[in-house]
């Protein structure tokens, strides 16, 4: 498991990891439906299908990679539980983050229409992963229009995402990064109904912040006390607590209009 104020990911037994997770999974809202269901009401024929084809999830590890760059995968992967990311590496070895994927999220809906996967898409922690086969997209874009809608506002917010990114390591100080980041993730698992009194999970280590931020793992711990010391942010191993997210959208000059959130998503509305 990771910790986010050290640079490197702590070791437990397997055991004691998997009875975490596990325990964590039992509390979990579908947020595959939620997610979808935020950007376009959805019918119950719609979510009871949605049910069935994200039933059957494979536990997958930390650290491991679900998709290569230059894969032709058969299926599309869906992030039911735990955080994976896309990344690039360059020639020399270096690794540059561009996305985080949290619940709810599609790793790689493009191969139902692209040959080769152009970037990498690693887990960040154990993950639950639905692999669904082209043929389930296909049926969703010739059969079911609202869902057609709900993700192509997905693809849509992806890159809304990236283009704040870019914003983001381009004109931003590193304290000012780090916190636009976490807004953001605070607003995302929100969504899909994954804080709790403005806290929420994030596995994530300095090395991998840094990889995202452009920034060196001195840069990032010196970041991250400046926000502690402020009181904008507290971080105790893998979960990340914000006491006042107004506060940290003003500093952060965060607005999350890219976001596309149209309406919360009750939590009795789960799936």
């Amino acid at each position: 498991m990771a910790l986010i104020i050290g640079n490197q990911r702590s070791e437990l037994s397997f055991s004691a990891t998997i009875a975490q997770w596990a325990a964590r999974r039992l509390k979990m809202p579908n947020a595959f439906i939620r997610k979808l269901d935020g950007f376009e009401r959805l019918h119950p024929d719609d979510r009871d299908w949605l049910l069935s084809i994200s039933s059957h999830a494979k536990d997958v590890g930390a650290d491991q990679d679900l998709l290569r760059e230059g894969d032709n995968p058969e299926n599309v992967h869906l992030i039911l539980s735990g955080f994976a990311m896309r990344y690039k590496m360059t020639a020399n070895g270096r690794r540059q983050i561009f996305a985080y994927l949290i619940p709810g999220d599609f790793c790689d809906l493009h191969v139902a229409l692209l040959d080769k996967m152009d970037h990498s898409i690693g887990t960040l922690c154990p993950c639950q992963v639905v692999q669904l086969p082209r043929r389930v997209i296909v049926e969703m874009t010739e059969r079911r229009p609202s869902l057609v809608r709900a993700v192509w506002m997905c693809s849509l917010v992806d890159g809304a995402t990236l283009r704040e990114w870019l914003l983001n390591i381009g004109q931003r100080s590193a304290p000012h990064r780090i916190s636009h980041l976490f807004c953001e993730l605070h607003e995302r698992m929100k969504a899909v109904g994954l804080t709790e009194d403005g806290s929420f999970e994030l596995p994530l280590t300095q090395s991998e912040l840094g990889d995202t931020m452009g920034l060196s793992i001195v840069h990032v711990n010196r970041s991250l006390k400046e926000l502690r010391d402020a009181g904008l942010v507290s971080l105790r191993n893998e979960r990340i607590a914000i006491p006042d997210i107004h506060r940290l959208r003003e500093y952060s000059d965060f607005d999350s209009s890219y976001l596309h959130l149209r309406w919360p998503v009750a939590a009795n509305n789960s799936g």
